[in-house]
């Protein structure tokens, strides 16, 4: 049940059997069944109140990890890297030329205008000639995907998504109402004729793809797959988010291919962040996309809120204006990180197998048997929190699969995969058996 509860197909207020009714429904007595439950009420994961039955209680952590009170436990369950040094000379320069705007309203749903010229310098430097007229400031690229759904689709609108995807994305489709509808990733990347039925049969409103080092696979798209990609978009005539919160983060020296929107034109609205390339404390985040998609934007915007924190776009204005020095420090990072995690989990978790990521920030392992939820949940007791497979899926599956994100200092990730090697190791030696059902019938 506690496995239900964390990978969120038993969710909170969910009422459950009584202890009569699952004794007949599962092969053990009514005592296991009494004992089980009383932990699961001790640990409040289900709460009872006699005449009204139990029902689940939680918890399950909003991020995708469950949630503990142990401030100690490593986390896993997040793929963002700490602020470098350059951070806080950033600020430094930042509050030096905050006096100057003091005196306006300070505010700006723009954002404001030298920000804005760096982050189109940056798509221009990557061969996409952009004004900063096509650039809208956020607080996040979370709130960026909010701003575009909220433009785009309605209820019950479909939004077609790759599968597995970045969690709280598909959380955001389903806050707007709309439905997230997955076409399965291939091992080597993606599948382009997938793509093209999906469109064909489900006339989704919206597409979104990360098409450079994708949450969670780590894979990157190739030039041609861009090109043949936005030719079906064009031909189906459906606009295309593309996430790029990873793409400063290439950890080999591949060209990197153009952005997607260079193949697809005014058709694309891209969505860019500062949380991965340099710390997600700045919550900066970015819209690019046509003049005339950036001025819907902007009116929608205002019933949302009225702009981002002045300070926090001068300090990334301040790490956009050397951005290879500053990106040059995070990759070199990444890269010693990136390689500490593999040779990690080829010495403590050899069953499982993997492509090393040629960027990003995690590590995409197939686990030996569909257990991840199982590890997620006894992880807890070995001091790690991580974010079972099925949160990365839109109805369920990916239970073979673990994301790793290798943000963490060395040390503790030698620590944290050796723990990991752990608890893969009891769940396969003591867990349920990997061909258990554990769809409890809820009445």
């Amino acid at each position: 049940m506690k496995l239900l509860v964390a990978d969120g197909r038993l969710p909170v207020g969910t009422r459950l059997p009584s202890e009569r009714e699952l004794t007949e429904a599962l092969p053990v007595s009514r005592t296991t069944i009494t004992a089980a439950l009383d932990q699961l009420r001790a640990e409040g994961v289900v709460e009872s109140r006699r005449g009204a039955g139990s029902w689940i209680n939680g918890p399950v952590g909003a991020g995708g990890g469950i949630t503990g009170g142990d401030d100690t436990l490593i986390d896993l369950s997040r793929a963002a890297p700490r602020a470098l040094p350059s951070v806080r000379i950033a600020m430094d320069v930042a509050l030096g030329q905050m006096p100057e705007h003091l005196a306006s309203h300070g505010y700006d749903e723009r954002g404001l205008p030298v920000l804005r010229q760096r982050i189109a310098d940056r798509y221009t430097a990557r061969g996409l000639p952009t004004s900063p007229d096509q650039i809208v400031v956020t607080s996040g690229a979370q709130h960026a995907w909010a701003l575009v759904l909220r433009l785009f689709v309605g209820p019950g609108d479909r939004v077609l998504v790759e599968q597995p995807s970045y969690p709280n994305a598909l959380e955001a489709v389903r806050a707007s109402f709309g439905i997230p509808v997955p076409v399965p990733m291939l091992s080597d990347g993606w599948d382009l004729d997938g793509f093209e039925a999906a469109l064909r049969q489900a006339g989704p409103r919206l597409a979104y793809l990360i098409p450079d080092f994708q949450n969670p696979t780590g894979l990157r798209m190739s030039s041609e797959a861009r090109e043949t990609l936005s030719a079906v978009l064009r031909k189906a005539r459906t606009p295309l988010v593309v996430d790029e919160t990873l793409v400063e983060l290439a950890l080999d020296s591949a060209e990197p291919p153009l952005p997607m929107a260079a193949f697809g034109g005014d058709s694309v609205v891209t969505l860019g962040s500062a949380s991965k390339s340099h710390w997600g404390g700045l919550r900066i985040g970015w819209i690019r996309a046509s003049a005339d998609i950036v001025h819907r934007l902007v009116s929608t915007r205002a019933a949302i809120d009225l702009g981002t924190p002045v300070f926090e776009q001068l300090v990334l204005a301040a790490l956009l204006e050397s951005p290879e020095t500053v990106l040059g420090q995070r990759r070199a990072e990444a890269l010693a990180q990136r390689d500490v995690a593999v040779a990690a989990l080829r010495e403590h978790c050899p069953q499982w197998s993997f492509d090393v990521p040629a960027g990003g920030l995690g590590v995409w392992c197939t686990l030996d048997g569909p257990v991840s939820t199982r590890i997620a949940v006894v992880a807890q007791n070995h001091g790690l929190r991580l974010v079972p497979g099925p949160r990365f899926a839109v109805h369920g599956g990916c239970e073979q699969m673990l994301r790793v994100p290798y943000t963490q200092s060395p040390e503790v990730l030698r620590e944290a995969i050796g723990r990991l090697g752990v608890v893969a190791a009891s769940v396969v030696s003591t867990g349920f058996p990997a061909d258990a059902d554990l769809s409890v019938p809820v009445a």
